[in-house]
């Protein structure tokens, strides 16, 4: 009986227990409706004569374009970032490149066309404008903000990607979002690799050229695709035409475009991606190899369309024993059908060898103090100690022309004096003293211990020998 009757109420809790994870559920789900829809406030007519009003180039945008890429070519020859964003500010780049997305999207065939003639003509402008810019030899510096931009990274197309959706939800919405605007036009960075394919006409560095216009038309297409793709997720109304054949005709036209494109940057994409995924590998090998080898390497360059890593070797250099080995381990490190190419000068690393083989015989066969402390201690007495003698020599050092000038002046009756030095020992130490000579015409005792005191002071010598010579007799006049 107690089964049976508990069984409804197994029953009830079973099912109060699904509806309250199901209203659980329904909670989340309208909650993450109304924190991510956008279709809810979307403007579409308005946006649509918002994007179409931005794509041509007359009168003032055409002037606010050329200074903006004049402003932005200053910028980017005095590297300083500030002033490239100030210029990407108010740049009206972006407006042909949503018109190419819209058009696309909503079949018009007629915004199409006035998108790529106003995008062509906003890119000849931005480029002629750098390009008289950098002719002025004075502005011919290859700074690191250009060189920046002279090639297209995996990174860029994600930008680009996300800038364009970024852009296309802040335009689409009822209220104006000003700042997020201007925000993805600096994020999206469109003007500075336009910038930098005038910079390589002006120099005629065609690398440069043609790596910033890769970048540039990476990035447009891209923003063109994210435009592309939420105009057709907020179902922007299609344009209609009267002539039911021609209607067909646009459309099939528009998506074959929109299929090339896609089809185009996706390859680009999947490009960009193996290439710089080829870069980071070859980091790897580099760092491992010179973490392993502990090789002196200074520099390296990675070829992706090549397949060749080159690293520069000084110093420490790699032997062909080592060279093999780590050039067959290009493809663990997933660097496959790859060079290597080292480049060492093998006569220094010979003379290394050498020297450090004379090294180590000298430090083996003097019986050197092992450890670096030691030997810099040794070393700063042994400075300390030649300083020491340095300075006694220099002191004991006496200027007797000098002196000898000095003392005829004093001494009038001094015919000659003359100076040498004298070694004499206890047996326990050994003293320098200073023996002058002193010829006079008159024999006067006060002026000749006047001398002998006045070369003491004059010397500053405590221990002097004079001896004095006259013309019957010669005395001997000592320090007590």
């Amino acid at each position: 009986m107690a089964t049976t009757e508990n069984s409804p109420n197994l029953e009830n809790n079973k099912k109060e227990v699904k509806e309250g994870f199901k209203g659980f559920f329904n909670a989340i789900k309208t909650f993450l409706t109304n924190l991510l829809d956008i279709r809810e406030e979307t403007n579409k007519e308005i946006t649509i004569e918002k994007i179409k009003a931005g794509i041509p180039v007359k009168s003032h945008n055409a002037w606010v374009l050329i200074f903006s890429i004049f402003i932005a070519s200053i910028g980017l020859n005095v590297s300083s970032t500030a002033v490239v964003i100030g210029a990407m500010l108010v740049s009206p780049l972006m407006g042909p490149i949503l018109g190419l997305g819209l058009s696309i999207g909503i079949n018009d065939i007629d915004t199409l066309k006035r998108s790529l003639i106003n995008l062509g003509v906003m890119v000849g402008l931005s480029i002629t404008t750098s390009f008289l810019f950098f002719s002025i030899p004075l502005f011919q510096e290859a700074t690191p903000e250009i060189i920046a931009r002279t090639a297209p990274d995996v990174r860029d197309v994600l930008i680009a990607l996300a800038g364009g959706l970024a852009l296309i939800i802040a335009l689409s919405r009822r209220t104006e979002m000003t700042n997020t605007i201007a925000g993805i036009a600096i994020a999206t960075a469109l003007m500075p690799p336009l910038c930098t394919a005038g910079y390589g006409l002006a120099t005629w560095n065609l690398e440069y050229f043609f790596g910033a216009m890769f970048l540039f038309i990476i990035n447009a297409i891209f923003i063109a695709i994210a435009t592309f793709s939420l105009v057709k997720f907020l179902r922007f109304p299609i344009v209609k035409y009267i002539n039911e054949t021609k209607r067909k005709r646009v459309s099939q036209f528009a998506a074959i475009i929109a299929t090339v494109i896609i089809g185009f940057s996706m390859y680009q994409f999947y490009l960009l991606f193996k290439g710089n995924q080829y870069k980071l590998n070859a980091e790897k090998f580099v760092t491992s190899l010179q973490e392993k080898t502990n090789a002196g390497i200074i520099n390296s360059v990675v070829n992706y369309e090549k397949r060749k890593i080159k690293i520069v070797v000084l110093g420490t250099n790699l032997n062909n024993t080592q060279k093999t080995i780590w050039s067959n381990k290009l493809e663990e490190y997933g660097l496959p059908k790859s060079t290597l190419e080292i480049q060492q000068d093998d006569k220094s690393s010979f003379l290394e060898d050498e020297i450090n083989m004379i090294k180590d015989s000298y430090i083996k066969n003097q019986n050197l103090v092992a450890t670096k402390d030691e030997i810099i201690q040794q070393k700063e007495s042994l400075i300390l100690e030649k300083e020491a003698q340095l300075q006694l020599l220099l002191k004991q050092q006496i200027p007797f022309v000098k002196i000898s000038q000095e003392a005829k002046i004093i001494y009038e009756h001094l015919d000659r004096l003359s100076f040498a030095n004298k070694l004499e020992t206890n047996f326990i130490k050994i003293d320098t003293v200073s023996v002058f000579e002193a010829t006079w015409k008159v024999n006067d005792t006060i002026k000749q211990q006047q001398l002998k005191e006045w070369l003491a002071i004059r010397l500053d010598k405590s221990k002097i020998e004079l001896i004095n010579h006259f013309p019957s007799k010669q005395t001997l006049i000592e320090n007590p």
